[in-house]
């Protein structure tokens, strides 16, 4: 992929200081260019708050992070060649327009192309202020293209992310705004539009004639991590369902786009929300993992996690049921589900087909066959698996499911990492991965009536795969029947 950096663009990471930029971006942005010749390469500066680091001081934080929390061991040489830092002080109109006459002062010594990205690695409560201190600076244009990337979440509700577009539009239009969703970077993800419109085989049983339901999973056998002041003011409906979860749902739902283009394919990605119906209190379960032990380890219940209020009824699992009303999937339900402190961490899109109207077997105790599935995996081994029935050999006469499979780990070399894919987008303007203002909207749209009534809190122990109260909410008996298959 390094031919396609072979550009002399400026990236700028606003909140360079954070772990996102040690443990993700810049490991990402060295395995893209570290062996394109330094003339040819991009350039790539670090903003934070910390007045009294410099360059070299900001190049040393970085090789020594981005080997402790990405395992990445980047060149000194290429950092040298490549990275710098401008601190912004509080923030202020001052430090902004300092920052801008740097990132000219660097085209101009760089020999630069024009060429801007702006990358919001930032606590969603300080985008606005940084939003509206890049367009006051006049950093929202250039001789070149100007790009604004936002890390999700965007907005914490319809009226939140509403005020947040308004804001973004103030200053930059729509075709410079990149929201990033890094699940949208993953092989088996991007892959979802390939395998659905180039297969023959499969679009002709995509709808409610052949799918008995669609079953979408996202599991971490992880707790909070170290983010409770964060998490218990998110919880997993905000941090997971709204974005991951969602973004998988619409482009395993969609209709077929016009065309291979962004524009058309985030078109029928809205189609899809706007098609679901709205989402009824026995449609939701929320849970909260109570002690419990992860691989025969004890763990602590979320309410004894740092930073979490004891008392807090945050949801860390989320069933849900939606029902989306097109001529598609009319009748077919689709079933979300995530949670922290579950047994593996596995995410999965399974299609439930239709059994044979008459089993043919009842003489042969063959009455209870499986119905066919499709079984895409996302994590940990990128892949598909078909399940079906076959004979086995001889007598008496009985029928067993097996498996075809298909690994991208078999298949390819090792696939790049899902912000190494995205960041390349970003700097080639392809945003076919990224989240349009219309789809945040819509997304909020249709979750916000839950965030403003939520359902009880169901406690579940650390381990299990979330509360019973779910098993309703599921195309199979049990979430771990899903995940373990």
């Amino acid at each position: 992929m390094n031919q396609w950096v072979n550009r002399r663009d400026l990236f700028v990471i606003v909140g360079a200081s954070g772990d996102l930029a040690s443990r993700k971006l810049l490991p990402a942005l060295y395995r893209l260019s570290h062996d394109v010749p330094a003339d040819k390469r991009f350039r790539i500066l670090g903003v934070a708050t910390d007045s009294e680091r410099n360059d070299e001081a900001f190049r040393q934080k970085i090789l020594k992070e981005a080997d402790e929390l990405a395992g990445v061991k980047i060149d000194q040489k290429w950092l040298d060649e490549t990275l710098f830092y401008q601190s912004i002080g509080h923030g202020g109109p001052d430090e902004y327009h300092a920052l801008a006459a740097r990132v000219a002062a660097l085209e101009k010594s760089q020999q630069l192309s024009g060429n801007r990205v702006f990358y919001l690695a930032l606590p969603p409560t300080i985008f606005p202020l940084s939003i509206t201190r890049l367009g006051e600076a006049g950093l929202n244009q250039s001789d070149g293209w100007t790009r604004l990337v936002i890390e999700k979440p965007f907005g914490r509700d319809a009226e939140s992310a509403e005020a947040l577009n308004r804001l973004v539009h103030k200053y930059f239009e729509e075709k410079q705004v990149y929201r990033i969703d890094h699940y949208l970077g993953k092989e088996t993800v991007q892959n979802l539009l390939v395998f659905r419109f180039a297969n023959s085989l499969f679009e002709p049983l995509w709808n409610r004639d052949r799918v008995e339901s669609v079953e979408i999973v996202v599991a971490e056998s992880l707790g909070i991590e170290h983010r409770g002041r964060y998490y218990d003011t998110a919880g997993a409906l905000r941090d997971m369902i709204q974005n991951h979860l969602t973004q998988l749902l619409t482009l395993t739902a969609m209709e077929p786009p016009a065309s291979f283009e962004a524009d058309a394919i985030q078109h029928e990605k809205v189609k899809v929300l706007k098609s679901i119906r709205p989402i009824g209190p026995g449609d939701v379960v929320f849970g909260q993992y109570a002690r419990g032990e992860i691989d025969g380890k004890p763990v602590p219940s979320y309410r004894q996690e740092p930073d979490v209020a004891p008392d807090s009824h945050t949801e860390t699992f989320v069933a849900m049921r939606l029902r989306i009303s097109n001529w598609r999937w009319q009748g077919v339900p689709f079933y979300l589900r995530t949670g922290k402190r579950l047994p593996s961490r596995v995410s999965r899109i399974l299609v439930n087909f239709r059994c044979p109207p008459v089993s043919l077997f009842q003489p042969f105790a063959c009455s209870s066959l499986h119905p066919n599935a499709l079984m895409i995996t996302i994590q940990p081994d990128e892949g598909f698996d078909v399940q079906f029935e076959v004979k086995t050999p001889g007598l008496p006469f009985r029928v067993v499911t097996q498996n075809l499979h298909f690994r991208y780990s078999e298949a390819f070399e090792p696939s790049p990492e899902a912000y190494e894919t995205l960041l390349l987008d970003v700097l080639l303007g392809d945003a076919t991965q990224f989240v349009r203002d219309d789809w945040v909207e819509a997304s909020w749209r249709l979750y916000t009536p839950i965030l403003e009534t939520p359902p009880t809190i169901a406690l579940y122990p650390a381990g299990n795969w979330g509360p019973k109260e779910a098993e309703r909410l599921s195309a199979s008996p049990l979430l771990g029947n899903a995940a373990a298959s």
